[in-house]
């Protein structure tokens, strides 16, 4: 899709959550440079060419210089996934980089076999790697007995970016240690894995999840920085209190094992996000969310995102369990695919790994993966009030507290 890139401010604000590698790089405002982690070696990215760009004339048509967006090398498609996908000249297991892609490996694996427990269907897996280093391995499975789609995909990215857009990202970079502006292309490095689930039943709700870490090298004087994002969150088509509080509940506990604060903090910040303006609601009923988190020890922080990533099947496998042969009449399928326009409409326009992702040349079935295979709108509809529908939009326009 050769749509235009952003300018700096917006291009990094527009990272986010979505599937796949372009889903791992969320808006990037921090207020501090922090050191990389010791053992990671020199600097491990690739410079390479930018995905896309604007011709002059095309620039002048809109009056405005618009900069080269990120720059990742094209996908090589593999027959079978490398036991690592990281550049073993430069990269060491033992590193921050090393062990987050063993943590994102295994919770893919752990993840993926428990679901298809669950469904009895098998995931079909497609795996790539990119001449510079890096790659991903996207697991789906369609048309299974309780999932109508379920996505699990890990992506580990050596790319660069615009010093424009670093400097937008820190307050404490930019320029080099003579005074002087950086010129040229920072590199980054960057792993995650990202999952959406959509069942088929009515009351079985959708999950997606996304924990990711992020490097940038150091470059002509420019600090390095590292963060960890991630969240879970839920998007139920009906309200079911003892459901909302089980998956709630087990993110809480996850939390206060890492932090008593984290909790309040992350589920505001879910909320928040997950908002579609145009619509005046959420998304769905939210879960916790969090970016930028580079305030304490690196290890601590990898154990709180894999203590995380651990608890998907608890916080909802269950849930998915208990719902998924319940009958439903064909009027709450229909408002089940109005729920789903909903989730369709918030990935394509205001997610911001999704509309990054389009803009600058990912991987288009990793990026799409999170979508539903089917969704509807219908002209002005609207829940009668009072109504089980009614009672879901009202807990998506006013977020609701589902733990004590």
């Amino acid at each position: 899709m050769q749509a235009l890139p952003r300018t700096p401010e917006v291009v990094t604000k527009q990272a986010s959550n979505s599937s796949g590698f372009l889903g791992l790089l969320r808006h990037t405002h921090h207020q501090h440079a922090c050191p990389r982690d010791p053992s990671s070696g020199r600097s491990s990215a690739q410079i390479v060419q930018p995905a896309l760009s604007l011709s002059t004339e095309q620039s002048h048509r809109q009056n405005r210089i618009v900069p080269q967006a990120m720059a990742i090398e094209k996908e090589e498609q593999i027959a079978h996934a490398p036991d690592s996908l990281l550049r073993q000249d430069i990269d060491k297991p033992d590193s921050m980089r090393g062990q987050f892609e063993r943590a994102i490996r295994q919770a893919q694996d752990s993840i993926c076999a428990a679901v298809e427990d669950l469904d009895g269907g098998k995931f079909r897996e497609d795996a790539w790697t990119r001449p510079g280093g890096g790659g991903g391995i996207s697991r789906v499975l369609q048309g299974g007995n309780v999932w109508e789609k379920a996505g699990v995909s890990v992506s580990v990215v050596y790319g660069s970016m615009p010093a424009e857009a670093y400097r937008a990202a820190t307050t404490k970079a930019g320029h080099g240690t003579n005074g002087q502006a950086i010129e040229g292309r920072v590199p980054f490095f960057a792993a995650g894995i990202s999952s959406v689930m959509h069942p088929h039943n009515v009351f079985a709700p959708t999950m997606h999840f996304n924990y990711r870490y992020f490097e940038t090298d150091e470059y002509n004087g420019i600090p390095p920085q590292w963060w960890f994002g991630g969240g879970s969150d839920i998007t139920p088509c009906y309200v079911n209190a003892e459901d909302m509080q089980h998956f709630h509940g087990s993110y809480k506990k996850v939390c206060d094992r890492h932090d008593p604060e984290f909790h309040a903090k992350f589920k505001k910040w879910a909320d928040d996000y997950f908002y579609i303006p145009h619509r005046g609601e959420r998304r769905g009923l939210g879960g916790i969310f969090f970016d930028d988190l580079n305030d304490r020890d690196p290890q601590k922080l990898l154990a709180f995102a894999t203590d995380c990533m651990g608890s998907v099947k608890e916080s909802y496998l269950p849930i998915v369990d208990t719902r998924k042969d319940e009958p439903y009449t064909p009027e709450q399928k229909s408002w089940q695919q109005l729920r789903r326009g909903r989730y369709v409409e918030f990935n394509l326009v205001y997610d911001r790994g999704t509309t990054f992702g389009l803009k600058t040349g990912g991987r288009i079935e990793s990026i799409l993966m999170s979508l539903p295979r089917t969704a509807q709108w219908d002209y002005n509809q609207q829940p009668e009030p009072g109504s089980p529908e009614a009672d879901l939009l009202d807990a998506c326009q006013n977020p609701r507290t589902w733990t004590s």
